[in-house]
């Protein structure tokens, strides 16, 4: 699995005007997922993402985690980061997970984050969003599992 996280002091994510998902200071995550990705990967991915250290210390180092600040947390679904991008001038997505995998396992995501984490909001599998962040640094990290 793929997640493209960014350290951020808020984010909202939008259907249609409405507002499904909103958090302040923490972590937005935009989700992709591979055919290879299983049940594993999304935990490994979901340990990552909660104790990874891009969060300042006293000394202005990146050296807590998001479960350390008790940070929010803003999964969002976005499977065009699975995407064939290496050659041409259009992606290519045989590279991405179909979507009952792709939906299954973001779904495995979020019930274990919801477990694990007090503040969790999503995005929706499928829907048309509009996302919008404060990038904080601007911090961003590609991290896999």
């Amino acid at each position: 699995m793929i997640g493209l996280l960014q350290r951020v002091t808020d984010a909202t994510v939008h259907i249609d005007g409405v507002c499904v998902g909103s958090i302040g200071a923490g972590l937005l995550v935009l989700i992709g997922v591979r055919p290879t990705d299983d049940d594993a990967s999304a935990l490994r991915l979901l340990e990552r993402l909660l104790q990874y250290r891009i969060f300042a210390d006293q000394a202005d180092k990146m050296n807590l985690s998001l479960s350390q600040i008790q940070g929010a947390l803003l999964l969002v679904p976005q499977f065009t980061l699975a995407a064939e991008t290496h050659k041409g001038l259009r992606p290519g997505f045989s590279t991405a997970a179909p979507p009952e995998q792709g939906r299954r396992l973001f779904d495995v995501l979020v019930q274990a984050a919801r477990a694990k984490h007090p503040r969790v909001e999503t995005g929706v599998f499928g829907a048309h969003m509009r996302v919008s962040l404060t990038n904080d640094g601007p911090v961003t990290f590609w991290l896999e599992s």
